[in-house]
């Protein structure tokens, strides 16, 4: 499988618009291995990007933590299952659920499963007061198992202190995604990364 893996550095932060975002830019398709909660990040990018989506993969009902959602419907995520999801043709955006250390069982977290595809990863991260701690700690996380960084995305108003301190300490290539109100196909569509 080529192309990128967004995480964040948590819930909340973006991932969705800047998967679509993505899409739009590299003209990839989007897969989201791990879907908790009756709101779909596959149809949101569907109706963002318009692009191919590849819709297999582990879903379930409560917007909590995998590992948690699975146990709720008594339930266990295998890696080699999620894994087994994966499409093998084309360039896809790849969207985690949560951040890094997300737990998807007892054992295996959110990394564990990044590390297996192998692919670059981008990070989205809020441009808010917090974000230099919860980045660099989510580049030192990905850093470990020696995945390739590609670049943070920063959601959010401009913070140029916040930006200059990830690209200095975190060694990091930085861009910006402001929120866009409303967010559409068509503001999205000037925003393509």
């Amino acid at each position: 499988m080529r192309g990128v893996f967004v995480t964040g550095t948590g819930t909340g932060v973006g991932k969705t618009v800047v998967s679509a975002a993505l899409a739009l830019g590299r003209g990839a398709g989007y897969w989201k291995p791990i879907q908790t909660g009756s709101e779909s990040d596959t149809a949101e990018v569907k109706k963002l990007a318009n692009c191919r989506i590849h819709d297999q993969g582990v879903r379930l009902p409560d917007p909590v933590a995998p590992y948690l959602a699975a146990q709720r419907v008594g339930k266990r995520i295998e890696l080699q299952d999620v894994l087994g999801f994966a499409p093998q043709d084309g360039e896809w955006i790849v969207e985690g659920a949560g951040g890094v250390l997300v737990p998807l069982n007892e054992k295996d977290t959110m990394l564990d499963l990044m590390e297996h595809l192998a692919l670059p990863v981008i990070v989205a991260a809020r441009s808010t007061l917090g974000t230099i701690n919860h980045t660099l700690l989510t580049l030192a996380a990905l850093r470990s198992r020696n995945l390739t960084i590609e670049r943070v995305v920063m959601v959010g108003d401009r913070n140029t202190d916040n930006r200059a301190a990830i690209e200095s300490y975190g060694q990091v290539r930085v861009d910006e995604l402001r929120w866009l109100e409303p967010l559409t196909p068509y503001a999205l569509s000037f925003h393509k990364l």
